[in-house]
């Protein structure tokens, strides 16, 4: 696959210093963070590591990775890494896909309660599935689950929603059988749309009698109690959209899937087309007609500002295991799912290959794997760069 001509990096150095002094005031610390952070990923700024190839002995300088959990270059040997482990834990089933997706009047209060509200929608979603799913009326089950936090749609704007990977069925109470799902999309939708808009308001209000919410700017007409409860009255009026795909083949599609919403944020920047005269245009699937492609294009500062809304706060985990698959139960219940399930312990498809620790960029004369040989600091690569060919990006 050829490089993106565009990337997230490019618009931040042509267009970030006047954004940042037109938007101070409202920028976070954390949002200033990554901004810096995407700007000097893969160049010099970040030091870097001398590279020698294993065939012909050519030398390059290749440049650090910021690492940053937002930056569009550095995410795909972090999901790698992770889909190495998670193919570790598939079980010989089905899976099926659920979205718990937040109505658009929580957008504004999200926004300035990021770390409340995320954490509600992570907590009310797995309740309720794992309530339903215990019931015996519908599965009467244990289940296990991941979910995925995303809070963009495909413009940026602002649209909080989980995406949850299920096995299709669970444990049975006793743990002694597997229980197979008796509906087409798992559960029925309908109910837990209900359930989990229910649970979501019930834990919204006990945030705010505790004070955890902030109310800022536009929303400090909701700080009094008549006004909030008459707020939480207008989210009951509305069904919640909790939408079930159809059912994968089997576990060999999971990780397909997996690739596809874990490690990403916001955009690619193989979706950005073009970055002219101040403009950003970029595709995008509208799928309220048919998931039809177009394209869009917006200035570089709004840009920018859409693609900030996503920074999550420090230390945020935006990926959970829940149920059987929770962290700390997660090794003996797969095993014990496996052994009635009748399957070995091993996955069925062979294991994808861990990231090693050495350079894997080919040597551009011979095709040979480059060896990182020295670590080179900003300075190092300042005073080195003359005499070797040097690379922004390696990946």
């Amino acid at each position: 696959m050829n490089g993106p001509t565009i990337e997230v990096a490019d618009i931040i150095r042509q267009h970030g210093k006047d954004f940042i002094e037109s938007n101070r005031s409202r920028l976070t610390w954390q949002q200033l963070k990554v901004l810096r952070a995407i700007e000097h990923c893969r160049t010099a700024a970040l030091g870097g590591h001398l590279d020698r190839c294993s065939r012909c002995g050519h030398r390059a300088i290749s440049y650090n990775s910021c690492r940053n959990r937002h930056c569009p270059k550095c995410l795909t040997n972090a999901r790698d890494r992770w889909l190495a482990d998670r193919q570790k834990e598939l079980l010989n089933v089905g899976y099926f896909h659920v979205v718990f997706t937040l109505p658009h009047e929580l957008s504004w209060l999200a926004l300035h309660n990021q770390k409340v509200v995320y954490q509600l929608l992570f907590q009310a979603s797995a309740e309720t599935l794992l309530e339903i799913a215990a019931d015996p009326k519908h599965l009467g089950a244990q289940i296990g689950f991941l979910s995925v936090l995303h809070t963009w749609g495909q413009t940026l704007q602002h649209h909080p929603h989980l995406h949850c990977v299920i096995p299709a069925g669970g444990l049975s109470a006793d743990g002694l059988r597997w229980v197979h799902p008796r509906y087409a999309f798992f559960l029925p939708v309908k109910l837990l749309s209900r359930v989990f808009r229910g649970k979501f308001v019930a834990a919204l209000k006990r945030a705010f009698q505790k004070g955890k919410l902030v109310f800022p700017g536009s929303l400090h007409a909701l700080m009094s109690k008549p006004a909030f409860a008459a707020f939480l009255r207008t989210l009951f009026r509305k069904d919640w959209v909790v939408y079930a795909k159809p059912p994968f083949g089997g576990p060999e599609h999971v990780l397909h899937y997996l690739a596809r919403y874990t490690h990403r944020v916001a955009i690619s920047n193989h979706r950005l087309l073009g970055l002219a005269d101040g403009q950003v245009t970029f595709r995008w699937k509208d799928y309220a007609h048919g998931s039809k492609k177009k394209k869009m294009t917006i200035s570089a500062h709004e840009f920018l500002r859409r693609f900030l809304l996503h920074v999550l706060p420090k230390g945020f985990v935006r990926i959970r295991f829940f149920g059987f698959l929770a962290n700390r139960r997660r090794s003996t219940m797969l095993s014990q799912c496996r052994r009635l399930l009748a399957v070995q312990a091993e996955s069925r498809t062979q294991a994808l290959p861990l990231q090693p620790a050495v350079s894997t960029w080919l040597c551009p004369l011979c095709g040979g794997v480059m060896i990182m040989v020295e670590r080179l600091t900003a300075q190092q690569v300042a005073d080195r760069t003359p005499g070797l060919r040097s690379f922004d990006d390696s990946s």
